[in-house]
């Protein structure tokens, strides 16, 4: 039997009979031969890989367990080996650009998946002005970019103030993260018109790195205030363990003087003593979603922009409503008349 006959039978391609194809697989069953997935896939004039680039430090990345997540769907949607990730970690936007350049000049990569979208983002144009196929995983900015995979944010910032609203707090301050990121803004806009609605006072926002050393500087500053806030939302869940500590140095008791929530739920916030309320993002459902989308695009595809489930808040460690608890100096007061 010829080498073409075997290789159509083998690979599903007209060319050869029936009973030839069945008796070509038995042999390489019995053999153990399996398909060179690469081989084929540069027949197929495909890499066989998607591209994923994380901008962020090392030192961040390191502890940040939302990318662990993120990164858990995605590898869970090409479970079946037929795709590869390749994964690449930069801390400079310029390499980041040159890397999604060289990619597809080599034809590394069939598609990427871009994250942390920020304000007038150069990946936008870049991928479209490559041909590259490519899936944000961020709310929609612009009508003519790459599909995006998105969680509305602004949806899981009401729950947030109201739960503090309805916990009698008054005050609220904000931590968060690098303020040229979409989602950042989105989250401060959203924190800005809820305060509003709940008739409740905005401290400052801060913006910090994602980092616990950064978070605490931040968290200093706000409890330093004159009149400082009695609640704490922060954009990860590193930056709001560590606010904890902060606070007990201060002397603030968590969560009787202050409230702390963390954005994006994680065995963080439940391991940590005490437990913090949180927002949960469906971020392995998000990852996965996004690789399903890419391979649309891939395909010649032109998907829509797909909106995952709405986050869910999840309380923990809730003190006793605020009007309802008497304060520290009326409580020492009882105790020593």
């Amino acid at each position: 039997m010829s080498a073409p006959a075997v290789s159509y039978a083998l690979n599903d391609r007209p060319g050869v009979s029936d009973e030839t194809r069945a008796r070509v697989r038995a042999i390489a069953e019995r053999l153990g031969w399996v398909p060179n997935r690469a081989a084929r896939a540069l027949s197929d004039g495909r890499a066989g890989a998607i591209g994923l680039v994380i901008d962020r430090p090392a030192r961040v990345l390191g502890v940040e367990p939302y990318f662990m997540q993120l990164v858990s769907g995605i590898q869970d949607a090409l479970a079946d080996g037929t795709t590869a990730l390749l994964l690449q970690v930069t801390d400079n936007a310029e390499t980041e650009l040159a890397l999604y350049r060289r990619w597809w000049a080599e034809r590394r990569v069939d598609g990427v998946l871009l994250v942390d979208l920020r304000a007038d983002d150069p990946r936008i144009s870049l991928v479209t002005e490559l041909g590259l196929p490519a899936v944000v995983l961020g709310e929609p900015v612009a009508d003519d970019g790459p599909p995006c995979v998105w969680t509305d944010d602004a949806v899981a910032m009401a729950a947030v103030l109201e739960h503090l609203a309805g916990l009698g707090h008054r005050r609220v301050g904000r931590v968060a993260g690098p303020p040229e990121f979409v989602h950042t803004r989105t989250r401060t806009r959203a924190f800005a018109e809820q305060t509003r609605r709940w008739g409740l006072t905005a401290a400052p926002v801060v913006n910090a790195d994602y980092g616990a050393q950064d978070a605490a500087r931040a968290t200093a500053r706000l409890l330093a205030e004159p009149d400082p806030p009695t609640a704490l939302v922060f954009d990860n869940d590193v930056m709001a363990v560590a606010a904890v500590g902060v606070a007990q140095e201060l002397g603030r008791s968590v969560p009787d003087d202050l409230s702390i929530v963390a954005w994006d739920d994680s065995p963080l916030c439940g391991l940590v003593r005490p437990a913090l309320t949180a927002v949960d993002r469906p971020i392995f459902e998000r990852g996965a979603a996004a690789v399903r989308v890419l391979a649309e695009v891939v395909d010649g595809g032109a998907p829509g922009h797909l909106r995952t489930a709405d986050p869910v808040l999840v309380p923990r460690g809730a003190p006793a409503r605020r009007g309802d608890r008497p304060s520290r100096t009326l409580t020492l007061n009882r105790l020593i008349g």
